[in-house]
């Protein structure tokens, strides 16, 4: 019999913004899949418990929300980093079929529970599902399961990550052996002159993938359903393009979502682009400091140690770069915003960022749907009710970073 799996957002779930602003935790890339996905390829019953402004399009894709399920239940915590070393541990928990509750520092990762969904819960505030689970008193497990605390962690995790998927999606069967090392989905268009470089990692080709000539792709990397990449294009170990990307120039170490465009020269490196975002011409992203140390984020007007030595940008959906932008290392950029010039600080959500032309000023929520629209239709994508509904909601929610801003946004 499947498993019932109730994957919840918590309290803690602002922390990843804003990559998680227009999707669930669990849908967040890192390594070649995200949390979503791999618990669904495990056969178990899932539904979602997620924040109140994403419930209509999680209806919409057809992911049931949490409401009526029998027990015994599997919860697991939309912020666990997507890793399957740890879901393979929760199912040999779960087959023991003795309950638990996991935290790490003090949040709870995942839980086992004997008893029925409680429905009354399903529209209610996050902190009180959680509430629910720790009042059961059950065994507790610490430090089992890693989450994503922040932004950064995504790009922590992804390099060691991918490899690990890659080898998941071989030996499920990922399609037709290229050559040794390259495998390639059903309809996809190789020029001449590609040249696959699998030293050091496989190349996982999707469905209907079309690359131009003079191409050079080095594994570990994997490219979605029915992208495309521009000739001449650089996509180095360790990249991700999810379906429907259009990719060119110098990519490594990057992850970039379903239906954005990066086509044109250019480097993003060690970097987290969301969904529907256009990088224009010359758009290039610093990942390392001229003094080759640590890198540090600006997060809540504070500075904050990353440990790592190499991060570059993290863009949310919707966000548009015009030509020869740069993006200074570990910078923030926000939803449905447009960028101009040099990026140096965190850019708020819905900003015309041009502070090298000394303006920084709010983008209404009209303008950014109607871009949005736009973009969409490029693709054959018609913007749904639901969808300018989450525009307008995240809007309404990232007002405060364009009221807090340094940058003195008018409004």
């Amino acid at each position: 019999m499947p498993i019932s799996c109730v994957l919840f957002e918590d309290s803690f779930a602002d922390r990843l913004r804003p990559i998680n602003l227009a999707r669930p935790s669990c849908s967040v890339t890192c390594g070649g899949t995200n949390l979503q996905k791999l618990v669904e390829g495990y056969g178990w019953k899932v539904q979602y418990f997620v924040r109140p402004h994403l419930r209509g399009v999680m209806e919409r894709d057809g992911r049931p929300l949490a409401a009526e399920i029998t027990g015994p239940i599997l919860y697991l915590n939309a912020s666990l980093v997507p890793d399957p070393a740890s879901l393979r541990r929760i199912q040999e928990l779960v087959e023991k079929e003795e309950t638990f509750l996991a935290l790490n520092d003090q949040r709870v990762t995942a839980a086992y529970v004997r008893e029925e969904f409680p429905s009354h819960l399903a529209t209610r505030d996050a902190s009180e599902l959680v509430s629910y689970l720790l009042d059961r008193r059950l065994s507790m497990l610490t430090d089992e399961f890693p989450t994503l605390e922040h932004t950064f962690d995504v790009v922590r995790h992804h390099g060691r990550l991918l490899p690990i998927h890659l080898a998941w999606q071989i030996e499920k069967g990922a399609g037709k052996e290229l050559t040794k090392d390259v495998y390639l989905g059903d309809g996809c268009e190789i020029a001449n002159h590609v040249e696959f470089d699998v030293s050091q990692g496989p190349i996982v080709i999707g469905r209907g993938v079309r690359i131009k000539p003079f191409s050079y792709i080095a594994g570990p990397v994997q490219i979605g359903d029915k992208s495309l990449i521009i000739d001449h294009a650089s996509i180095k170990h360790g990249t991700v393009l999810g379906h429907t990307v259009k990719a060119g120039g110098e990519i490594e170490e990057s992850v970039i979502e379903p239906y954005s465009n990066k086509q044109h020269h250019g480097f993003l490196g060690h970097a987290y682009v969301g969904s529907w975002v256009n990088l224009g011409a010359g758009t290039s992203n610093s990942d390392l400091k001229n003094t080759y140390g640590e890198i540090s984020i600006d997060w809540e007007g504070r500075s904050k140690n990353t440990g790592l030595q190499f991060l570059g940008c993290v863009i949310g959906d919707y966000t548009k770069t015009a030509i020869n932008t740069s993006i200074f290392t570990g910078k923030l950029i926000g939803v449905a915003s447009f960028l101009y010039g040099f990026i140096s600080t965190n850019v708020p959500s819905f900003t015309n960022y041009a502070r090298s032309f000394g303006q920084v000023t709010e983008v209404g929520v009209d303008v950014a749907i109607k871009a949005q629209t736009r973009a969409a239709a490029r693709r054959n994508v018609q913007m749904a009710p639901v969808d300018t509904l989450l525009m307008q909601e995240l809007f309404d929610m990232t007002r405060s970073e364009r009221q807090l801003s340094s940058e003195q946004v008018v409004l």
